[in-house]
């Protein structure tokens, strides 16, 4: 196996991008760590990330800028690019294209001219998803004709583009992880934690018999860092250039556990729920973004988040354990732990 000298974390100062710092610092200890993003980290961040920040090199530029990525692959001379850098759900289709389109078609552009050796990509479980069930859905599951969202059909392209640029001089590997959460999460529990707040943990979407892959981010960020390692094999597994590789806690639960484990931490804890099947919510969801764009307002509840809430989206990971050798370490448990105790240290001092 090549060694990898040095790795480049394209967007590595954001969430899943500190996890990704922390774990090659953790399991790459020989390995020089360097970050592109349009921010550095933050000075503040949490005991949960133990790395030295003096020994993780910053450089600052625009993903859709090719004299940006080259300065930054130049100074980093880097084997591998790891590309988790994308705009965060709920903005528009316009910056969305950008970044995951465009910066994605710089980025393999200038990494085939500067002869780096591998590209590893973050992509979406999302990607296959179009309202309708998932049942255990593995890597032949196909892209569907029309994406519910602008993010996960910008995802798709860009995922699409990685493969198709997998050759001899770039080998390509995209990871489509599902359900991200965390420490340094400032979506999902965060938001979970607001509405609780506003009294709305009281209701339900959908009847909770449906089965969601949440995926703890250190895993996540675990899978990235045997891609890395194992496409650099002097002999590589061909299974792995060009390939896909779901990535998930393999620990399906129903929609609403999560949720309730976290306002049951936080103390809400409601005497009933009020149910809304399917159908009502759809209705609702059409009413409420009708509504919103008279008043110019974001709608708080939407067809996108009911066909989200209701669907089952559970995913089979045999192929990212047999050849990335990939096995979640932290528990869904042990990862809503880490991230509520995250929130306590960052948010209630």
């Amino acid at each position: 196996m090549s060694d990898l000298l040095s790795v480049l974390l394209v967007g590595g100062s954001g969430f899943l991008g500190l996890h990704l710092v922390q774990q090659f610092y953790t399991h790459c200890p020989n390995t020089e760590i360097h970050i592109f993003d349009i921010r550095p980290i933050p000075d503040t961040i949490s005991k949960y990330f133990t790395f030295d920040k003096k020994k993780v090199i910053f450089h600052k530029g625009d993903l859709t800028s090719e004299t940006d990525v080259k300065r930054a692959i130049d100074q980093s001379k880097c084997d591998v690019v790891v590309h988790s850098a994308s705009p965060i759900h709920g903005m528009s289709q316009d910056i969305y294209h950008k970044v995951n389109v465009v910066g994605t078609q710089v980025l393999i552009k200038v990494a085939k001219a500067l002869a780096v050796k591998a590209l590893v990509y973050t992509s979406s479980a999302g990607v296959v998803f179009n309202g309708e069930d998932v049942f255990n859905g593995d890597e032949l599951w196909p892209y569907p004709e029309v994406h519910m969202d602008g993010y996960n059909e910008t995802k798709a392209t860009a995922e699409q583009a990685v493969m198709r640029a997998n050759c001899a001089d770039l080998l390509t590997v995209c990871l489509r992880p599902a359900g991200i959460f965390g420490p340094g999460d400032r979506q999902l529990v965060p938001g979970l934690r607001t509405a609780a707040r506003l009294g709305q943990s009281k209701f339900q979407l959908g009847d909770n018999n449906n089965l969601f892959d949440w995926t703890y981010a250190g895993n996540v960020a675990d899978a990235h860092v045997l891609a890395a390692q194992k496409i650099l094999q002097a002999e590589y597994d061909p299974k792995l250039g060009g390939e896909t590789f779901f990535v998930t806690n393999d620990c399906p639960v129903y929609f609403w556990t999560l949720a309730r484990t976290v306002w049951k931490a936080d103390g809400h804890i409601d005497k009933y729920n009020i149910v809304l099947s399917r159908p009502v919510a759809l209705v609702a969801g059409y009413l409420s973004e009708y509504v919103s764009k008279i008043l110019k307002k974001e709608p708080g509840l939407t067809p996108f988040r009911v066909k989200i809430t209701c669907a089952t989206r559970y995913h089979d990971i045999t192929k990212a354990k047999e050849i990335l050798g990939y096995t979640p370490a932290v528990s869904l448990e042990d990862g809503i732990k880490h991230t509520l105790d995250w929130i306590y240290e960052t948010h209630e001092k």
